[in-house]
């Protein structure tokens, strides 16, 4: 797989290319299903003009800016964003920092902006209902001009629709936040996933028999507190082990401040500290609990267990 270039800015993009660019712009936050109709058309767009397909995203969410009491939580962590544009073979990818400046250029100087950063650009394209420029007066109309007295084309891509509502960031974090990570899994078009290096805890687990990895959270999307059923392998690793996880402040045993990501491999386990993993998390099995002490938590843990190597051993994962 082509590692994509990455630019921390727009600033900063210099594909060493004179190849015309096809841009796909947006949030992009968790790369969903209705994100890669987006994308895929631009890396369409590309391969028949041998040109390079990019994407343009932004970060921080600017309700950082606008609202920073009450921004919205990114879905993925910036690994995990990168890693899912990496999968979809784009050529490179600019992340511009979502800043007071940038928040103030006009709406009808924003192509212009564009073409002066990127002189080979050869076309746009966004969701339907996406919007741009100081206020976010631009839509897909205005864009569409703009595009068009700058002589490049712009594609607007239609919502996709799963189950008779929009796929959206919101429904997605709503699904992470409630418990229902198959439903986002869904909705996403891949396992959500979180990225984390295995640190030295106080050995808990292997004091009641069930060993664990524990990678810190770093994620600003919190995810229901609960055990899932999870795979772990290496970041770069194409060996997933089947695992059951809890993912809270453990309130049990010396409750924590921030949350923590404990996974137990079902079977040999290959990892030690210091090995940087990727999680998959793929069915919630209970919420966390505070059980009455130690003996009732392993009990249950035992019954996690259980439900865990039941899930991997069905039909769908066998």
């Amino acid at each position: 797989m082509k590692t994509p270039q990455r630019f921390k800015s727009l600033d900063s993009c210099e594909t060493g290319s004179d190849s015309p660019i096809h841009l796909a712009i947006g949030m992009f936050d968790g790369v969903h299903t209705g994100h890669r109709v987006v994308i895929e058309s631009a890396i369409r767009a590309a391969a028949r003009s041998r040109g390079l397909s990019g994407t343009l995203t932004f970060w921080p969410h600017p309700s950082h800016l606008f609202r920073p009491d009450n921004a919205v939580p990114m879905i993925l962590e910036r690994e995990a964003k990168f890693a899912e544009l990496e999968k979809m073979r784009i050529d490179f990818v600019v992340q511009e920092p979502f800043t007071p400046e940038f928040a103030a250029i006009e709406a009808i100087d924003f192509v212009d902006m564009l073409k002066s950063k990127l002189p080979r650009l050869a076309s746009i394209h966004t969701g339907d209902n996406w919007k741009f420029g100081k206020g976010r007066i631009g839509d897909t109309q205005l864009l569409s001009k703009l595009a068009e007295r700058a002589g490049i084309k712009y594609e607007s891509l239609d919502c996709l629709y799963v189950g008779g509502e929009r796929v959206s960031s919101t429904r997605i974090r709503h699904s992470l936040l409630e418990g229902r990570t198959e439903e986002a899994n869904r909705l996403l078009g891949y396992d959500y996933e979180s990225f984390g290096e295995v640190t030295e805890g106080k050995r808990m687990g292997r004091t009641i028999g069930v060993p664990t990895l524990n990678t810190p959270f770093t994620g600003e999307l919190r995810p229901k507190y609960g055990v899932y059923a999870v795979t772990v392998s290496r970041e770069r690793g194409n060996e997933q082990l089947p695992a059951v996880a809890n993912f809270g402040v453990r309130p049990t045993i010396n409750s924590l401040e921030e949350p923590l990501l404990e996974s137990h491999v079902l079977g040999e386990c290959p990892f030690t500290y210091g090995d940087r993993l990727r999680v998959e998390w793929k069915r919630f099995l209970r919420p966390e609990t505070k059980f009455a002490g130690v003996d009732a938590l392993k009990m249950q843990i035992q019954k996690d267990i259980s439900e865990a190597e039941a899930y991997f051993q069905s039909s769908d994962h066998g």
